[in-house]
C-alpha cells in the first residue's frame, strides 16, 4: 500500500466535533533548564509559569501554555531509544511564514542543525531535534486555497526538498534581522 492510498476507517461511535483541536503537549525532559534555554531562549516561547526545579508552562502569545516541560520521571536520563514507540514529533505551527522564516534564522544563529526541510504542498517545514532528542517541526500552512488538489477535489499532499534559502530571504529581509542572526550576507548557506 502506498502513501496515496487512503482507505477509510470506520467510526465506531461516530466522528469527532470539528472543532476539536490540540491544546497542548507535556514533554518529559532530562535537564529543565536546557529546555528552557531551547524553547524559550532560542524558539521564543514565553515562560507562562514555574513549578521549582521540575516542571515549566510555556506560551507563544499569552495562551496558558502550550508546551509543558517537566522531569518528573525523567530528570538526567537518556532520550529514549531509537526504534521504539513515542512521540514522533511535535509540530509547531507559525502563522505566516516571515515567522517561520524567523524561526529559521534563530536556529541559524545558534547552531543548531536541520533533520530536514520540506516542502508539502500545503505547507513548508523544517524538522530538528531539541536537546532532549524529541523530534520538532516547525511550519505553516499555505492558504486552503493554494493547496494541491487532484482533479477530483482530493488533497494531493507531497513531500519536496524546502528551498531554505528562499525561505530566509522570502521572509523578513531587514539588515538588521539578518545581521542579528548571523545572515549578514545574502549568499550564506544552512
Amino acid at each position: 500500500m502506498s502513501q496515496d492510498d487512503v482507505r477509510e476507517v470506520p467510526h465506531r461511535f461516530g466522528p469527532i466535533d470539528a472543532g476539536a483541536t490540540i491544546g497542548h503537549v507535556h514533554l518529559k525532559v532530562a535537564d529543565l533548564e536546557r529546555a528552557l534555554d531551547f524553547y524559550c531562549g532560542i524558539l521564543g516561547f514565553d515562560l507562562v509559569q514555574r513549578y521549582g526545579t521540575s516542571a515549566a508552562f510555556i506560551s507563544a502569545g499569552g495562551y496558558h501554555h502550550h508546551i509543558g516541560l517537566n522531569t518528573w520521571e525523567s530528570h538526567g536520563a537518556p532520550p529514549p531509544p531509537a526504534h521504539s514507540t513515542g512521540l514522533y514529533h511535535v509540530a509547531i505551527k507559525y502563522p505566516q511564514r516571515a515567522a517561520l522564516a524567523d524561526a529559521l534564522r534563530r536556529l541559524v544563529a545558534s547552531g543548531i542543525p536541520l533533520d530536514g526541510a520540506s516542502d508539502h504542498g500545503v505547507s513548508e517545514a523544517l524538522y530538528l531535534r531539541d536537546p532532549d532528542d524529541n523530534g520538532v517541526e516547525l511550519y505553516w500552512d499555505r492558504p486552503e486555497a493554494a493547496w494541491p488538489r487532484k482533479a477530483d477535489g482530493e488533497l494531493a499532499m507531497y513531500t519536496r526538498p524546502l528551498n531554505v534559502q528562499a525561505l530566509l530571504e522570502g521572509g523578513d529581509a531587514r539588515p538588521a534581522t539578518r545581521r542579528a542572526a548571523g545572515l549578514g550576507r545574502p549568499e550564506s548557506r544552512i
